[in-house]
C-alpha cells in the first residue's frame, strides 16, 4: 500500500554531491515556488482547509510551513557560507503549523515569501565555489550536516509537499 505521506518517495540523501548533479537541484529549488503556487490554484478556502490525511496538515498550512521551513534552509546556508561551523537552532514544527498565521491566513503571503527566498537561495547556491558545498552547520539534534546535504534535503522537500497538495487534489477529484 502506498503512504500517501510520501508521494514522491523518501528522502535519499547522499553525503556529497558532485558538482554536475547540484545544477538540477538548485533548479528545483528555483522553480518550486511556481510549481506549489500551480498546486494550489484556484482551491477554494475549504480545499485549503482540508488535511491531505488524516491527522496531517491542509494546504493552508503546507504552503505556510514550506515558507517557515525554507526561510531557516538559506538562513543555514548563509551561516555555513560566513562562520565556522555555526550551531542552529531547530524548530518544532508542528507547533509553527498550529500559529494563527499558519492556519488563518491566505497563503498568497508565504508564496511572495518562498518566490524572492527561492530567488535568493538559487542565486546564492549558483555563484557557490564546490568547495563552499562541503562547509558545515551544527543541527542541536542531527549534528554536523554540510551545505550540499541541505541542498538535498530542501530540492526534495518542495516537491515532497507540492506532491501531497496535487496528489490532493487528484484523490479528491479537484
Amino acid at each position: 500500500m502506498e503512504d500517501i505521506r510520501y508521494p514522491i518517495g523518501k528522502h535519499n540523501a547522499q553525503p556529497t554531491l558532485s558538482a554536475s548533479a547540484r545544477p538540477a537541484l538548485i533548479r528545483q529549488i528555483a522553480e518550486m515556488p511556481a510549481a506549489l503556487r500551480a498546486a494550489i490554484a484556484g482551491l477554494t478556502a475549504a480545499q485549503l482547509d482540508t488535511p491531505y490525511r488524516e491527522g496531517g496538515w491542509c494546504p493552508r498550512q503546507i504552503v505556510h510551513h514550506l515558507a517557515d521551513s525554507h526561510m531557516n534552509a538559506y538562513f543555514r546556508v548563509k551561516f555555513a557560507l560566513t562562520q565556522d561551523k555555526p550551531g542552529i537552532m531547530a524548530y518544532n514544527q508542528d507547533a509553527w503549523a498550529a500559529t494563527a498565521d499558519s492556519v488563518g491566513m491566505d497563503p498568497e503571503a508565504s508564496l511572495k515569501i518562498l518566490e524572492g527566498l527561492h530567488a535568493r537561495l538559487a542565486t546564492l547556491l549558483s555563484a557557490m565555489k564546490p568547495e563552499d558545498f562541503s562547509r558545515t552547520f551544527l543541527h542541536p539534534e542531527r549534528g554536523e550536516m554540510n551545505v550540499d546535504y541541505n541542498l538535498q534535503v530542501y530540492a526534495w522537500h518542495g516537491r515532497h509537499h507540492t506532491a501531497q497538495i496535487t496528489e490532493l487534489r487528484r484523490r479528491k477529484g479537484w
